[in-house]
């Protein structure tokens, strides 16, 4: 008689070598513990994962579809995955200014007409190992980081509409913004810090990652995220940011602007960030924490996003074209 699904043992145990999708490279790990809970079946098993050569502070909670046996044809595979990412991050370097070889599918599409990347500071968690994985090579060390953000396509539509709104339609985003970027985020983490242990590195990490958002945010705004016709907007606004009005005393653009605004930044990051001194393990770390905040935001679109952008006065267009 065949034993029960409930006796079956989960595909990976315990101790085991494995190797471990971070990202869209595979790592060599170590199964650090395996949690089956009551009444689930072995293939929905957690396993806690530690990654060779990496801090503690990377372990990371996954399911087996992360997960393939230490063999040497998935060995092979990392190898390529490796490779092939090593193309991408170094890529044609005699490109002419404003290609943007590593940006993500709408990074290209955004590009305003008067906007240039500034260097970024967006905090790293200093230099990376000479060696992660054994199946990494010399020149991955020296690969610039590459950051592969996958936007949902809800959210490529927002900013299609969103470009064509200011570029074509001549209308403005109303500020202040009824769900400002700083809103937003407090919203995604009392969402998200609640899925995650108490205490533990991933509430830390995401906690930094939402505090670099909203920092990099304020700083970028007016430097690499404003369309032309915005701009005599964005002076008016700062003007009452140094005001002594109680309403705009104080405030920084995440108090103002809100997520049409936060998503230009969010596809410019992929080339912001090959400017940092980022390590490329806390980059596939602020990737996933980014792919996660995008979903959720896609899911709340309806909720966050303007319906109806405002048409600005006679003399605003006049401003705006001078």
């Amino acid at each position: 008689m065949a034993p029960s699904r409930q006796s079956q043992a989960p595909p990976y145990a315990k101790d085991e070598r494995v190797l471990c999708f971070h990202g869209d490279l595979m790592y060599e790990a170590k199964i650090m513990e395996v949690v089956v809970k009551p009444g689930q079946k072995p293939e929905d098993a957690q396993y806690r994962i530690h990654y060779r050569g990496w801090k503690a502070s990377w372990d990371d909670w996954v399911s087996q579809d992360r997960i393939r046996k230490f063999t040497d044809d998935n060995k092979q595979l990392a190898s390529q995955l490796q490779a092939q990412a090593r193309m991408r991050t170094q890529g044609p370097k005699s490109g002419k200014k404003g290609v943007k070889a590593n940006g993500s599918e709408m990074s290209s599409a955004r590009g305003s007409e008067e906007r240039a990347a500034g260097s970024s500071s967006f905090g790293g968690r200093g230099p990376r190992r000479g060696r992660d994985y054994e199946l990494e090579n010399e020149d991955a060390f020296h690969a610039r980081p590459s950051i592969k953000l996958i936007i949902p396509d809800i959210l490529k539509a927002m900013l299609v509409d969103d470009w064509e709104n200011v570029t074509k339609n001549n209308q403005l985003v109303p500020l202040p913004h009824p769900h400002p970027v700083s809103k937003i985020l407090e919203d995604y983490a009392a969402y998200e810090v609640p899925k995650r242990a108490a205490g533990s590195s991933h509430v830390d990490i995401l906690e930094e990652t939402l505090a670099g958002l909203k920092e990099y945010f304020d700083k970028s705004l007016g430097r690499i995220l404003l369309y032309r016709f915005e701009r005599a907007q964005y002076a008016d606004i700062h003007q009452k940011w140094m005001s002594e009005d109680p309403d705009y005393q104080g405030k920084t653009a995440s108090d103002s602007y809100g997520p049409e605004h936060l998503m230009r930044l969010l596809v410019s990051l992929p080339e912001l960030v090959a400017q940092t001194n980022m390590d490329q393990q806390s980059v596939n770390r602020l990737r996933e924490e980014l792919v996660k905040f995008c979903t959720w935001l896609s899911k709340n679109t309806e909720k966050y996003f303007v319906s109806h952008y405002e048409s600005p006065t006679q003399d605003y267009i006049q401003r705006a074209k001078d």
